[in-house]
């Protein structure tokens, strides 16, 4: 035993003493780690989580079956009332994508007494003649069927917006020929409802040859529907399948009428105000226009904005709600025949003495204003007054300052008096680069003019020639600029710049400009300006704005606007609910509305949402279309069908990225979608967008189609301009650079910003060598002699004021052949 004195030393494990590695738990602490730490503590999201996941299986396994029940029973609930007693009747379109197929026959097949249906209704939609309500006993359905000619692009793209099924006719050979083909393009692009497909004359084809043939077409539609079913129509038993699919099949749904109401006309009277002096009984004077149909989509309210297509926006005064001209609850007599007009004259007394009730009246208090451009004050600009510690500062900086004034002089006239020392600061600061050189050649000369007075008894020749050399000599500087100009061949400096623009002209390259011989380029690109980095450096997206800024409307957060109105307007429940037939009364209304429907041409009407009147920049992400080569060039008019709306504007493109500055585009790229930037009243997407290019002879070309991106005057687009220069003379890092600028003042001016090659070099300017625009630049690494310098500089571009609601009507379209290369006009 150790003695009571000492200490018992511990042990040392020696340099072999073994090291298990530690267990990998998978780099996390497990449960028991955290229950340590917690103690005890449960976060109260935890506790939820918990009680979340306590719930049995079976219980999990009900909650998920209710889910889906409640999901399924809403949208066959849904897709029940479309075309029964109470939701609207089924709006069917038969659009003809042949020259040689008949949209008329299949109309007059559905007409047919085997069909199963009643005709109730002819020319149940006002303006069109080929349209009919059918009635279906049998699967307790109703119908209307509209038959639209292809010729008019502006009334099919109308209609195909509110319909419930468009029912293509097909050719039993080809399908569809070019313009079915661009027919389809457009329907495709501006957002396509349910459809089938139909086809007619597979009877008269050979019994052998009937499968390979409806194979072959088959094979045709799948191109476009892959999933589609092909109808043939040649019988009355095929009328009555293609009646059937039609009640049964699922609707598509569609973003931008499925939260807005709309509705097609199915009756039109117009009331004028009153007579216009020197006018016709009013006829082009303002009047209340009358419309009756059936509401569709959302319920309609009567303090809403409604949109005619092509026309405008109008304000409603009342609603009313007639008869329902196409009761499903008809009773026929047990002797008449289905497909013939029944002509009920105990209903027709009904209808005819039934007084019309009034739904709602609209308040003008409540009612939506159609102002849709801000008041602009031409007082409220941009003012820089001094605050209070400026003004305080200024103060102090004038009482502090002595000065010499004259006996009697008072303390405004005072600040009038300029010093000596204060204007020869000014002079300096205020001068121009053109009188620095003048005042720098100044100082010698006064030198010169001591010597000249102390040499006054030489001769007079002395004098003369003392003369010349005042005027050759300048400063140090300038004389060095003009022995480097001694040794320049003008001409030949000319004459390369034409070969070297015209070695140039055989590449692209795009954004890059020539700078002007005639007016200086600190003039010429005055409003541009160089960046360090296009991603990172700051650009004031309120800086200098242009006055058209001051008409629009702007939106704090577009995005949280877009779904509080979105969820205020679901929310609604006082309207007319969708199915119900009811009477617009649209105030002061042009007498030009009545025209186009007695013209033949449909009329569609649509509910706008809150702000949808008011203008504003719009942003429409677009793609070029593959069926159209010719070059769309940058601010050049073009048609929008966006939404409902059908307008033109002259819009600017730029590039679709995340940053917070973007790049202008000159021409819409054909291999990458841009985004377009125009004046344009607001909608909340989603919404289709076709963009469509009128020839000279009035052909509306298909250019692009997308859909609507957002609302933001604030997104920052600049146009970038690139200025070349030729390494004349290269040294390693540094080199004589010319035909960028070709005078002095321009190089001084455009000294700050950065250079850049091809080669990837980048440098700045040093110093300017002569007054014909060399300069020495220099660069991070060694320049090779087929480098190109180039300068980049910015400007910040804005759409133009164009916007126009009225649209012409397009002339019949034929596929153009005329092809242009991108290439060869941006050189141009």
């Amino acid at each position: 035993m150790a003695a009571d004195g000492e200490k018992q030393q511990g042990h040392r494990a020696g340099i072999y003493k073994q090291k298990n590695k530690v267990h990998k738990h998978g780099k996390h602490r497990t449960k028991g780690d955290i229950e340590r730490e917690n103690k005890g503590r449960v976060s109260v999201t935890a506790l939820t989580k918990k009680q979340r996941k306590e719930l049995k299986k079976m219980d999990r396994r009900h909650k998920a079956n209710q889910l889906r029940r409640n999901k399924k029973d809403m949208i066959l609930t849904e897709k029940r009332r479309l075309g029964s007693r109470d939701g609207p009747p089924h709006l069917v379109v038969v659009v003809s994508l042949h020259a040689g197929a008949d949209a008329g026959a299949v109309t007059k097949l559905l007409r047919e007494e085997g069909s199963g249906g009643i005709v109730q209704q002819e020319g149940c939609i006002s303006g069109v003649s080929d349209s009919f309500g059918l009635i279906l006993p049998r699967f307790k359905l109703r119908f209307t069927f509209l038959s639209q000619s292809t010729a008019d692009m502006h009334s099919l793209l109308d209609v195909a917006k509110i319909a419930d099924t468009l029912v293509f006719v097909m050719d039993s050979a080809e399908g569809w020929d070019s313009y079915g083909e661009y027919c389809l393009s457009c329907l495709f692009a501006q957002g396509l409802p349910s459809h089938a497909l139909v086809c007619q004359g597979m009877s008269d084809v050979p019994v052998k040859k009937r499968v390979e043939s409806r194979r072959a077409l088959s094979k045709i539609a799948e191109v476009r529907f892959p999933d589609a079913r092909l109808f043939p129509l040649d019988s009355e038993q095929d009328a009555t399948l293609l009646l059937r699919h039609l009640g049964s099949q699922r609707q598509r749904k569609l973003g931008f009428r499925s939260r807005r109401s709309h509705l097609i006309a199915q009756n039109v009277t117009f009331s004028p105000n009153g007579p216009v002096e020197g006018t016709d009984s009013g006829r082009t004077g303002l009047g209340t226009l009358c419309v009756s149909g059936y509401v569709r989509g959302h319920l309609l309210g009567v303090h809403r904005l409604v949109h005619i297509s092509g026309h405008g926006d109008f304000q409603l005064s009342q609603i009313d709600a007639p008869s329902d001209p196409l009761p499903l609850n008809l009773t026929t007599p047990r002797t008449a025949k289905p497909g013939k007009i029944q002509e009920v004259e105990m209903q027709e007394r009904d209808v005819t003495e039934a007084p019309v009730r009034v739904l709602m009246k609209a308040d003008p208090s409540l009612r939506e204003s159609l102002q849709s451009e801000a008041e602009v004050d031409p007082m409220d600009g941009e003012q820089t007054w001094p605050t209070e510690a400026e003004l305080l500062e200024a103060e102090d900086a004038r009482k502090s300052k002595t000065m010499k004034v004259p006996k009697g002089t008072s303390d405004y006239q005072a600040t009038w008096i300029v010093d000596d020392n204060e204007e020869e600061v000014d002079d300096l600061d205020g001068e121009s680069s053109d009188d620095d050189d003048d005042s720098m050649m100044d100082e010698p000369m006064d030198k010169d003019d001591e010597e000249n007075d102390s040499q006054s008894l030489h001769a007079a020749e002395e004098e003369e020639e003392e003369e010349e050399e005042e005027e050759v000599c300048s400063t140090e500087r300038a004389g060095a600029d003009h022995r480097y100009d001694e040794n320049m061949d003008q001409a030949g400096e000319e004459e390369g710049l034409k070969l070297y623009r015209e070695a140039r002209s055989h590449e692209m390259f795009p954004d890059e400009v020539d700078t002007p011989l005639d007016i200086p380029a600190r003039t010429r690109f005055q409003r541009y300006r160089g960046l360090k980095s296009f991603r990172t450096s700051p650009w004031d997206p309120m800086e200098n704005l242009p006055h058209n800024y001051s008409r629009i409307f702007q939106f704090q957060s577009f995005e949280r606007t877009r779904r509080r109105i979105l969820a205020e307007a679901a929310a609604e429940d006082e309207g007319a609910l969708s199915g119900w037939y009811v009477t617009l009364h649209i105030i002061n209304v042009p007498f030009s509305v009545m025209e186009s429907v007695q013209s033949g041409k449909p009329l569609v009407l649509v509910s706008l949402l809150p702000h949808e009147q008011k203008m504003s920049v719009m942003h429409v992400l677009v793609q070029r279309h593959p069926i159209n080569t010719e070059p769309i060039k940058s601010k050049e008019e073009l048609v929008f069908h966006c939404g409902f709306r059908r307008f033109r504007a002259s819009p600017i493109f730029s590039q679709h990225t995340s940053a917070d500055k973007h790049k202008m585009e000159r021409f819409l790229r054909p291999d990458a979608p841009t985004v377009v930037s125009l004046y344009a009243p607001i909608t909340f997407p989603p919404a289709g967008v076709l963009l469509f290019k009128q020839r000279k002879d009035g052909v509306q070309d298909l250019v692009a189609t997308g859909s609507l991106l957002s609302c933001d005057p604030q997104r920052v687009v600049l146009k970038r301009i690139v200025l070349s220069g030729h390494p004349f003379k290269i040294n390693r890092r540094s080199a004589v650079v010319r035909y960028m600028f070709f005078n002095r003042e321009d190089i001084m001016w455009f000294k700050p910003v950065e250079l850049r090659t091809k080669w990837g070099r980048r440098g700045h300017i040093k110093e300017a060598l002569g007054t014909h625009g060399h300069m020495k630049c220099v660069f991070d690494n060694q320049l090779r002699s087929q480098d190109t310098v180039l300068m980049n500089l910015y400007k910040r571009v804005y759409p133009h004021w164009t916007y126009d609601p009225y649209v012409p009507s397009p002339s019949p379209w034929f596929k153009s052949e005329v092809t242009v290369d991108l290439e060869d006009l941006e050189m141009e």
